[in-house]
């Protein structure tokens, strides 16, 4: 009989797990606890809980052509840079085409995933899952947990002293979905991830004045390259990786870094951060300087407290605010892989970012739950043709 594989999340990871299990003859069940797919591309005007959450004007920061499925080209008429509304549009004809939507089950939440007691010999996965209040149990042959790590937001307020006498009002990025509630006000946005770059620039257009406080800096790439073409298409190519892995690695910062600085000098702009180039995720914005010159985003260094009205932040100066957009970014875990992986300090232990190291059977693998530079969905793609196969033997 054919092996039956539970896929947990229908968005984009979820979605080429149910089709490389359909190619390599497995039988898919996919469970979303959502009634759509999407994922996080799927914009809502309210956050739900336990599913990732964007704002109104997100665009993806990879362009079409290295973002798309092996197998499915991305149409002409669309964008470089895509909306996540023309994400959404792609993802539907990539369901459809592939006929997935007939194996998932939407509004269906997976309570618990528990190896059989004979999983040492069967590999064997009991999966519990909860719709419409009913639970239900299955018995699965393996298991892809595609959930994703944008879910859960991190919210460090101990870190920011003062914060309960603020009177103004604060939100974590999840929850930001479009300005219209911050005109003419004082704001002040901390992070400089992309969210954080992302929503200080749009607010930047509404608001009294933004503030962009920054504890270490960021590196900004941008979306539009040399002659126009999209940045990543133009710049990273196999000539290009080639020279990378024989040159030693402060050398290619060094030249990465020199491009960025000759676009806008980051010491001058207060975003020169300590870290190398590609020792932590870069930022990808295109109007950000715009906005530092034109004095619509002021960049401040890290929050030291706060009083009833006022930020004071880490070189001694105050600023009036009125409002607070923490994008501080999200943490991750699996409450329903009951003590089958450890989450410490937002890092797991995975062979190859997929396969945890001390299962008896390689039948459990986690798809798309790392941050690469540059878009999910071609990684995604491998992992799950290498994750089906070694399901199959």
């Amino acid at each position: 009989a054919a092996q039956q594989v539970a896929i947990i999340g229908a968005g984009a990871s979820g979605l080429c797990a149910l089709k490389c299990c359909l190619d390599e003859g497995l039988v898919p069940t996919c469970f979303e606890r959502s009634g759509d797919i999407g994922g996080l591309w799927r914009f809502e005007e309210y956050p739900e809980e336990g599913r990732a959450s964007i704002y109104r004007s997100v665009i993806i920061n990879a362009s079409k052509e290295m973002m798309c499925f092996s197998d499915f080209p991305i149409p002409e008429d669309f964008p470089n840079y895509m909306h996540n509304s023309k994400i959404m549009e792609y993802f539907r004809m990539y369901a459809r085409h592939f006929d997935l939507l007939r194996h998932v089950c939407f509004k269906t939440s997976v309570c618990r995933v528990a190896k059989r007691p004979d999983f040492a010999t069967t590999g064997q996965w009991e999966v519990v899952t909860e719709s419409e209040g009913k639970q239900e149990a299955a018995i699965f042959d393996a298991v892809l947990v595609c959930t994703g790590h944008h879910t859960e937001a991190h919210l460090p307020l101990s870190t920011f002293p003062g914060l309960e006498k603020f009177e103004g009002w604060y939100l974590h990025s999840r929850d930001y979905k479009s300005p219209q509630s911050f005109l003419g006000k004082r704001v002040v946005v901390v992070g400089t991830g992309n969210s954080g770059i992302d929503i200080a620039v749009e607010l930047s257009h509404i608001a009294k004045q933004v503030f962009l406080s920054t504890k270490r800096g960021t590196w900004v790439l941008h979306r539009v390259g040399d002659g126009g073409y999209p940045f990543d298409f133009s710049y990273i190519s196999r000539f290009r990786e080639l020279l990378r892995s024989l040159l030693p690695q402060n050398a290619s910062s060094f030249l990465l870094e020199r491009k960025l600085n000759a676009r806008f000098d980051h010491a001058l702009y207060g975003l020169q951060p300590q870290h190398r180039i590609f020792h932590q995720h870069p930022t990808v914005n295109d109007d950000l300087p715009n906005c530092i010159i034109s004095g619509s985003v002021l960049v401040k260094p890290n929050i030291q407290k706060f009083t009833e009205t006022s930020a004071i932040f880490s070189d001694g100066t105050r600023e009036d605010i009125d409002a607070v957009v923490f994008a501080t970014g999200y943490s991750f875990s699996f409450p329903f892989l009951e003590g089958c992986v450890k989450v410490v300090e937002n890092q797991i232990s995975l062979y190859k970012f997929m396969f945890p190291i001390d299962l008896e059977k390689p039948t459990l693998a986690f798809i798309g739950l790392i941050q690469p530079l540059g878009p999910i969905m071609p990684i995604s793609e491998l992992q799950c043709r290498w994750a089906t196969r070694v399901f199959k033997g």
